[in-house]
């Protein structure tokens, strides 16, 4: 019966750190979708690269306690962190642009532009 608790437990704040995690993406985003280049890394700029990375430490920071509750519960890893991170580097030179891109995103995530 512990062991059961325990694991009701840690899905609990598996929830919640996943909710934690879309909470920040979405600030991210709306930061991004408002103008600010950086979040998805898609030019070789130092500077936009410097001002995301504490964003994209705490969200892979979040999505690793993630992803490693969800192997002990037996889950799947964390699709949206996985998804998010695959769409980041460089892009081609036809894409569209980081703002554009997190509108996008923002309308996956059902999150308002605001």
């Amino acid at each position: 019966m512990a062991k059961a608790d325990r694991l009701e437990r840690l899905d609990i704040r598996r929830a919640e750190l996943e909710g934690e995690y879309r909470d920040a993406l979405i600030a991210a985003l709306r930061v991004t979708a408002d103008g600010r280049w950086g979040l998805f890394d898609h030019q070789k700029d130092r500077v936009a690269k410097a001002r995301a990375a504490p964003v994209i430490e705490t969200l892979s920071e979040l999505a690793d306690e993630i992803d490693d509750m969800r192997a002990t519960l037996g889950l799947e890893p964390f699709d949206l962190h996985q998804d998010f991170m695959a769409v980041r580097g460089p892009a081609a030179a036809d894409a569209v642009g980081e703002p554009k891109q997190a509108r996008a995103w923002l309308d996956r995530l059902g999150a308002p532009a605001d």
